[in-house]
């Protein structure tokens, strides 16, 4: 049976210490699992609520780090980017670039990212149907790149509430590419705390599980030692020292739907 892939790690770099502290756990932890297993931090989360909400610590000191967790642990990395100028800074450290789901439907940012020749993951959009990817996914395609995932992260469903349709993720597939169910950013309540987004992380492992079975190639997770101190996405993430149990039970899941 092919291994499960997993994409997790922070929401964003706090710090150095912190990243590798997270990285070295998260490695020993997949090992065991016996998980295809991607180390994920964002640079930058330029599109918080709040202008004064914690962003990371850019480009240059992000990448560094990100590298650094690359040599120490021979992890495969995952980054986001939010600028087209950004996708070959970040092509010679990272596995798979990422792009956020407010912008998958961004020309240029998908174009740069393409000519990368890296895995490009796309999140569909929150307004966007699975259907409508594949005008995304003709874009990075016609760019030259075939090395894509899609993502589902959920859907607007009224304000500040998400909702997941698993019949999506079967319709994104029909486009011959796989795709990742992202179970932590799914349970958010966008702006749901007035200057911050909240989210519900009890409803993750359910969704996980529901994902597996309704035919997701992928899982990506939020990870964090203490999520009610995070900078970033702290309500949705889901804590490192469960993180171990709760991917043994969703891998019965995952052996049982294989």
């Amino acid at each position: 049976m092919k291994k499960l892939m997993v994409i997790a790690g922070p929401c964003v770099i706090e710090s150095e210490e912190m990243v590798m502290q997270i990285a070295k756990q998260m490695k020993e932890i997949c090992d065991r699992l016996d998980v295809e297993y991607y180390f994920k931090a964002s640079f930058d989360k330029a599109n918080r609520t709040s202008i004064s909400s914690f962003r990371g610590p850019g480009i240059e000191e992000g990448i560094k780090i990100l590298k650094k967790v690359k040599d120490t642990y021979a992890l495969k990395i995952v980054t986001d980017i939010h600028e087209p100028w950004q996708a070959e800074v970040v092509s010679d450290v990272v596995d798979i670039i990422q792009i956020p789901a407010f912008l998958c439907r961004q020309t240029d940012l998908l174009v740069a990212a393409a000519h990368t020749g890296k895995i490009i993951n796309v999140k569909k959009a929150q307004f966007l149907a699975p259907w409508d990817m594949k005008n995304v996914v003709t874009k990075i395609e016609e760019s030259g790149n075939r090395n894509i995932m899609l993502c589902e992260r959920g859907t607007s469903f009224g304000y500040n509430t998400l909702v997941v349709d698993m019949t999506g993720m079967q319709e994104m597939k029909k486009f011959g590419y796989p795709v990742v169910f992202d179970a932590t950013h799914s349970v958010q309540k966008p702006g749901g705390r007035g200057n911050a987004t909240g989210g519900n992380r009890e409803y993750v492992e359910p969704l996980a599980k529901a994902a597996i079975a309704a035919g997701a190639d992928a899982l990506f997770f939020e990870v964090h030692p203490d999520p009610d101190n995070a900078l970033s996405d702290g309500p949705n993430m889901v804590y490192l020292n469960e993180f171990e149990d709760m991917m043994k039970r969703i891998l019965k899941v995952y052996e049982a739907v294989r």
